[in-house]
């Protein structure tokens, strides 16, 4: 999927089905600083209550929406149906769909894979944080069977995700991967040395997407640990969050 990347602030803006809008944000453009520098989204990193808040006005605006769901991310499969009225609040989910336009549906990342789905015909969006719990977990089956779309009526975009080269796991992720997918063990290569593994995360959340009947799936591969556009939990520790949107518009 052709990706246009903004002059002014190198956040990257998918194609999309007409209807929709999806974007996903670099370390550019915000107010942050230190370690967070300059677009923190996350209000649980240690960045500045003010700084966050004001990143995120800035990004409802780059939206057009009149409102975004954020959610407590916890690595699990929880899918929640957004709606204006519960995006007053941060509900604990890893995913949210809508039918609803001019409602913002963001999942925060900094590493982990942001996952956008759109119905082809562009009535319903959907985002899904997936880092390996939530892959084994099933949080895309989960956001998949939760959209009133059949799966080959989908389009998915993977977003800025940690690439192989980076993401070293341990046994537990391996076998935890291969005890919810056959194939999972295509997407694990040894590391020299270490007695782990290097995880292919995206080609993993790739994969399953496809299992599920979404036929189209794109993305760019872009590890955000070894590009320093985006922060990487794994690269600095102490860092900021990226957020991925999708949307209908209004």
């Amino acid at each position: 999927m052709p990706v246009t990347v903004s002059a002014e602030s190198q956040w990257l803006y998918p194609d999309m089905p007409a209807g929709a809008g999806a974007l996903s944000t670099t370390r550019s453009g915000g107010v942050s600083v230190g370690p967070y520098a300059s677009m923190n989204l996350a209000v649980h990193v240690g960045d500045r209550p003010a700084a966050v808040a004001q990143n995120r006005r800035l990004l409802l605006d780059e939206s057009g929406c009149s409102a975004i769901q954020w959610l407590t991310q916890v690595h699990g499969s929880r899918c929640i149906l957004a709606t204006h009225a519960s995006a007053t609040g941060a509900p604990e989910a890893d995913a949210a769909w809508t039918e609803e336009p001019g409602l913002a549906l963001a999942v925060l990342t900094a590493d982990c894979v942001p996952v956008v789905l759109c119905a082809l015909n562009g009535s319903a969006v959907a985002v899904a944080h997936a880092g390996w719990r939530g892959l084994v977990a099933g949080v895309l089956a989960a956001t998949v069977d939760a959209m009133p779309v059949a799966p080959g009526a989908l389009q998915a975009w993977i977003g800025p995700a940690i690439g192989p080269a980076s993401y070293e796991v341990g046994e537990d992720v391996f076998h935890a991967a291969r005890g919810v997918m056959a194939e999972a063990e295509a997407f694990f290569a040894a590391a020299a040395g270490s007695g782990k593994y290097q995880l292919d995360l995206a080609g993993f959340a790739r994969q399953q997407l496809r299992q599920l009947g979404v036929r189209a799936v794109l993305g760019d591969d872009i590890c955000c640990a070894a590009d320093e556009r985006f922060f990487s939990f794994r690269r600095d520790g102490v860092t900021g969050r990226m957020a991925t949107l999708a949307w209908l518009d209004g």
